[in-house]
Parts: C-alpha cells; structure tokens; sequence
C-alpha cells in the first residue's frame, strides 16, 4: 500500500512537470477558436456531419497579402447583379464567403450585420457571398438565400457564387471565410484574410476582434496585425 501510494504522488510530480514545461499540451483549441457552437434551435450538430470538418483545408492558390483582387458581377438576393465598381465611394470591402445551413455562418451572421452597421458608414460595406453548391445542401439554394436573409434581418448585399468561380479565385475554403479589401487608386489590395474573430460560440467571450482590428488599423493608416489567421467554420460544398 505505501509503494502505491509513493508511485502515485511520483506520477502525479512526472506529469505536473510534462504540463509545466509542455511536453503535454493541455492547450484546448477554443482558446482561440471554439469547436463547434452551441446546440439551439437553429444550429445544426457539427460533429455529426463529417462534412463539417474544420482542419480540413482545400488546396486552393487564391489570393495572397498584397494581392490585387478583381471584380466580380453576382446575383444579389434582390435579383440585381452587384460588382465591387457599384461602390464608387467606398474606401474598401468586407468580402465574406458565408452560407445559410452552416452553424458556424449561423453564429456569426449577427456580429456580420453589426461590423456592416459600423463600418460601411466609414466606407467599409459588407458583401456576403455564398459560395456553396445547392444541389448538395439544398438549404443553400437562392430562394433559401433571399428567405435567410429577411429572416435576419440582412443589411449587407448576399450574392450566390452560381458558378463557382469566385471563391476558388479568392483561395476561400471555409463559411465564413473573410477577404478585406482596401482601394488603393484604382486597384483593390488584399489587406486581411481570415476569420472575423476568435470565439463563434460567445461573441461575449471574443478575445481577439481580427476583422474590426485590422478595419481599424485600415482606417487609422496603420499596419494590420495579424494580416492572416485560419478561417474555423464548414467547407465548401462544390
């Protein structure tokens, strides 16, 4: 009884110290990126879908920092077609590849339609772009889109990526998945690529605001810092 007793407290010092100077590493992801959000009415269960697996990573060229990005002519949810050159007056773009059936897209659209509230009044509008296949997730169809977006209340264009072309142009492999563009002459520049914050499940408990940290370093002629970091949410259905 006492040998086990001294291995206990031996094992207990061996794995302290492993902890201590981190040959373990206790370091859960939702320190910087919840896993999955919360089960509600309106939220699928990610871990049920293999399809919602967020490490993996399309291997897409896409645009990089410093980048120019080109123009685009989609359909709106209005039955209009929208192009960055509608916006002659802008300083720049919130480009947001999103979705209608992902839980991650879900627990951000409020967050999305606040930054669009702040922002495109400082010349920064949001333009929502959904990227997915909707004979593989029918909840993403354009009819489902418009009915999406009066249900939350959109204030932001919500443009349907109907051919495919435009997300794999931007090297977007996750919803949400953020590209924030600044006009420089008459280019646009890729200034910020990534997510918009880090802690989907709690907007309360967001510890780090990428996408207003690096509008705010834009707008106040700053460096942004970080200028990429890894998009958590669904993969894109092609």
């Amino acid at each position: 009884m006492k040998t086990l007793k001294i291995l206990t407290v031996v094992c207990l010092i061996a794995l302290s110290v492993a902890i201590l100077f981190g040959v373990m590493d206790y370091t859960s992801s939702d320190q910087l990126y919840a896993d999955n959000p919360e089960k509600d009415s309106d939220t699928e269960v990610v871990d049920e879908d293999p399809n919602y697996e967020i490490d993996q990573v399309e291997d897409l060229a896409g645009y990089q920092i410093g980048d120019v990005a080109t123009d685009f002519n989609l359909k709106n949810i209005d039955g209009t077609y929208k192009s960055l050159s509608d916006y002659p007056k802008a300083q720049g773009y919130i480009i947001i590849f999103t979705c209608n059936h992902c839980p991650y897209s879900k627990a951000y659209e409020d967050r999305i339609i606040a930054i669009d509230k702040e922002y495109k009044k400082k010349g920064y509008p949001v333009i929502a772009i959904n990227p997915n296949n909707p004979e593989l997730y029918p909840d993403d169809s354009f009819e489902n889109m418009k009915k999406r977006a009066k249900q939350k209340g959109f204030t932001f264009p919500y443009l349907f990526d109907e051919n495919q072309d435009i997300y794999p142009q931007y090297g977007a492999t996750k919803t949400p998945h953020v590209f924030l563009l600044k006009k420089e002459g008459d280019k646009n520049m890729v200034r910020y690529i990534g997510a918009i914050d880090d802690n989907h499940k709690d907007a309360s408990a967001v510890k780090n605001h990428f996408l207003r940290d690096a509008l705010d370093a834009l707008l106040n002629n700053t460096e942004v810092e970080p200028k990429t970091t890894v998009a958590i949410g669904c993969s894109i259905k092609k």
